[in-house]
């Protein structure tokens, strides 16, 4: 699986599409995990439930992402996990789809980096 360090897409914010594939309350901050010192989603990223992503059909996922097939994508989630499973969705619908690892759980600790509520 192909994953994204933190230095880089902090470097390509703007550029690459991202996915945020964790619950709409953790994506707008109203029910974050209390372990992150702060809430809310990395600037740019869509919104996009894991379990409502592992139900679509790629037409589905190309019209709600507005992207063609091919196009780099960038998936996180808290920490890892969802945006995992969502990376291989996305790579089995064409995607050159990349996990942040570090996910929310990381970056939110940097006070340096943007965030959006």
């Amino acid at each position: 699986m192909s994953e994204i360090a933190l230095d880089e897409l902090a470097r390509r914010l703007g550029e690459v599409a991202l996915l945020d594939v964790r619950t709409p309350e953790e994506f707008d901050g109203s029910r974050g995990k209390p372990c992150d010192p702060r809430q809310g989603h990395i600037p740019g990223a869509r919104n996009l439930d894991v379990y409502r992503l592992m139900a679509m059909t790629p037409a589905d996922l190309r019209t709600e992402l507005d992207l063609e097939p091919g196009a780099e994508i960038v998936a996180y989630c808290h920490g890892g996990s969802r945006s995992a499973i969502a990376t291989q969705v996305l790579r089995s619908f064409g995607y050159d789809a990349r996990n942040y690892v570090g996910s929310w759980h990381e970056w939110s600790r940097h006070d340096g980096l943007p965030i959006e509520t």
